[in-house]
């Protein structure tokens, strides 16, 4: 059976195949070697948009529910809940199934391949610290698999599958930060064999510092922390919180969008010390701009990322609202993610048996990898180590080719 290596990401995901021994990426879009892991139901055309053309469909504004960060939901009550979708009653599995047999199919039309097998990554954890969650997130995309066409999957952890293709020779330490998981692997590599020494996780990503910062320097823009004047008798409440934490995340805004929040947003506008406030996030909930909100954060977080100050643009919210991202913002605001990610970290050494010393070189892998808390927080743990960006976005589906052509753990 002809083995397909697939990294199903939170934010893009990758396929390849194995030839004549080494890896080869499947372009699934034209001229590019990941797909953004969107979908888009389109109300109106009654079709089903995946990858770049599903994110064109959110920026034209068409009608329709926009889907990013669907491995989330993975082990959640929210992916077995049935929906009313384009005239189908759907489960997010089975939208996240459909988005599977879109990558199977664009891999076979462009190898002229059938692939009966998946080998996918996972990471060392879909719920670090939630095991019953955990194990259902493994059969929930084991289903999905199913239900996409494949006859079997075969799983690897991520950051074993990034060393599979790191090569080079000594001791590393592969630190892989996605967009929804932290992942390590200790690994041994001499004379072209890997060896595996431990392997450890965290809940905890890109999504997550997007979540942060918007909730810091956005959130409160559009009513979170305002003050509500009672319904009855003097005083006022705070707004409730749930309505902002949900908006800031990712998989969870294309559930907001319900006539009676909105209804709840206006009552909120008209009791408010601050009206402008709610007519804001009044305006983001009616015309369905919570993914622009959150593209401008993931944006404005790049533009930071680095010596100078960038903006998170929310010139589709209102003319002029562009609230400044500074370098220092982001070491404040992510500071807490960064001490659980050396944490994370250092407790893979540990299950490893080896000191900070013990490691002759540092693999950086996924987008995230590239935030400069994120290097820091690995320099300070491991000073003396080399540092490697791999191929930051292929790693992982490169060592899974290796694995599904045969080389490499099962």
């Amino acid at each position: 059976m002809a083995a397909l290596g697939i990294d199903f990401g939170t934010s893009n995901t990758a396929a390849a195949v194995a030839d004549q021994g080494r890896p080869r990426v499947i372009a699934l879009e034209p001229g590019q070697s990941t797909m953004p892991t969107i979908v888009f139901l389109d109300f109106d055309r009654r079709e089903v948009l995946y990858g770049s053309d599903a994110a064109e469909a959110l920026i034209e504004g068409r009608e329709g529910r926009f889907m990013r960060s669907l491995k989330s939901i993975l082990g959640t009550p929210l992916a077995r809940e049935t929906r009313h979708v384009l005239n189908e009653r759907m489960t997010l599995i089975d939208i996240i199934a459909r988005f599977l047999a879109e990558v199977k199919a664009r891999a076979e039309a462009t190898t002229g391949t059938t692939f009966d097998t998946a080998v996918s990554g996972r990471p060392v954890h879909f719920h670090s610290h939630a095991p019953a969650r955990d194990r259902q997130a493994l059969e929930d995309l084991t289903e999905a698999y199913a239900r996409a066409g494949f006859r079997a999957v075969r799983f690897l952890p991520e950051p074993e599958a990034a060393a599979l293709a790191g090569g080079g020779a000594g001791r590393g330490l592969i630190v892989d930060i996605g967009g929804g998981t932290s992942d390590f692997t200790v690994f041994d590599a001499a004379q072209g064999e890997v060896t595996i020494r431990a392997s450890h996780g965290v809940r905890l990503g890109g999504t997550d510092f997007d979540k942060a910062l918007s909730l810091a320097h956005v959130m409160p823009l559009l009513g979170m922390g305002a003050e509500l004047r009672k319904d009855m008798g003097p005083g006022t409440v705070t707004a409730p919180v749930s309505i902002f934490t949900e908006l800031a995340s990712w998989e969870k805004i294309p559930f907001l969008y319900s006539a009676d929040l909105l209804r709840d947003v206006r009552r909120m506008e008209r009791q408010a010390l601050t009206p402008r406030l709610f007519t804001r996030l009044g305006e983001v909930l009616e015309m369905h701009l919570g993914h622009d909100v959150a593209y401008a954060v993931e944006a404005g977080k790049i533009a930071a990322n680095g010596n100078q100050a960038g903006t998170i643009n929310l010139n589709v919210v209102e003319k002029g609202l562009m609230p400044l991202l500074a370098p220092a913002d982001l070491a404040r605001d992510l500071a807490g993610f960064a001490h659980e990610i050396r944490q994370t970290a250092a407790e893979t050494l540990a299950m490893a048996d080896c000191g900070p010393e013990a490691i002759d070189r540092v693999v950086f892998v996924g987008g995230s990898s590239l935030m400069a808390v994120v290097r820091a927080a690995i320099g300070a743990l491991l000073p003396d180590a080399e540092q490697e960006t791999s191929e930051v976005f292929t790693a992982v589906v490169d060592g899974l080719a290796l694995a599904a052509g045969g080389a490499g753990r099962d």
